[in-house]
């Protein structure tokens, strides 16, 4: 007889808005932002419990302050045997840097797998503390975010403000591949290009299409065409 695991929870306040925080016994299984994709809302089953969750809040806290880089938070999430690796490799992304898509699939071990690494990026169930928001375009531009962009571009420059001092880079277990760790570039609000533009970019590129840009940036809700 299948034993059903307790989920508790509990919401904090943040400079990106409220955030839902919730897990087993076992460890931390998501933070979730208001209107974030790919999440369905806090269950019926769920139980608040503020003191199982106080000690990832404290953290949570101290990072929005600038106070903290890294964390240290167990974590119990469930995905695809990809997703996992994929997710895996973000958290060796550094504090105050960022790395492209094509990065994190040449470190997996599967330099042509750029759209699905977006993919899985997009269903990260973590935010923050397995640093999604790190991964960028190849061009450095931010792409896709579950939580939009704005969220994106918040706590990139939170970053990038708190990292102009000294920074104590925590070791890292060497990845499968090297990742290109380039400084934060957040660059300024643009008007999105028109049509034609796009066309014209897509032109500029051989072998892509703007069907590729949607899947690229991991929104998993954009079909891929054959």
């Amino acid at each position: 007889m299948k034993i059903e695991t307790q989920i508790t929870y509990t919401e904090i306040d943040s400079p990106i808005g409220k955030l839902l925080l919730y897990g087993t016994n076992r460890g931390l299984s998501g933070i979730f932002m208001t209107r974030q994709r790919h999440f369905d809302g806090k269950q019926k089953s769920w139980k608040r419990d503020d003191a199982r969750w106080s000690s990832v809040a404290k953290q949570l806290h101290e990072y929005f302050a600038g106070k903290r880089r890294d964390f240290d938070i167990p974590l119990d999430v469930e995905g695809t045997a990809f997703q996992m690796k994929v997710w895996a490799e973000l958290r060796k992304i550094p504090f105050g840097r960022t790395a492209s898509y094509a990065d994190i699939a040449r470190a997996i071990g599967k330099p042509k797998a750029m759209r699905a690494v977006g993919m899985a990026n997009g269903r990260n169930p973590v935010s923050i503390v397995v640093p999604c928001h790190r991964v960028i375009g190849a061009d450095g531009s931010l792409t896709g975010y579950g939580g939009g962009l704005e969220r994106k571009r918040t706590l990139l420059d939170l970053e990038s403000r708190a990292a102009a001092g000294p920074i104590k880079k925590s070791p890292l277990a060497r990845p499968a591949a090297p990742l290109t760790l380039l400084p934060v570039r957040v660059p300024p609000r643009q008007t999105p290009p028109s049509l034609r533009d796009r066309g014209a970019i897509a032109r500029d590129w051989p072998g892509r299409r703007p069907s590729d840009d949607r899947v690229f940036r991991g929104d998993a809700q954009s079909p891929a065409r054959p």
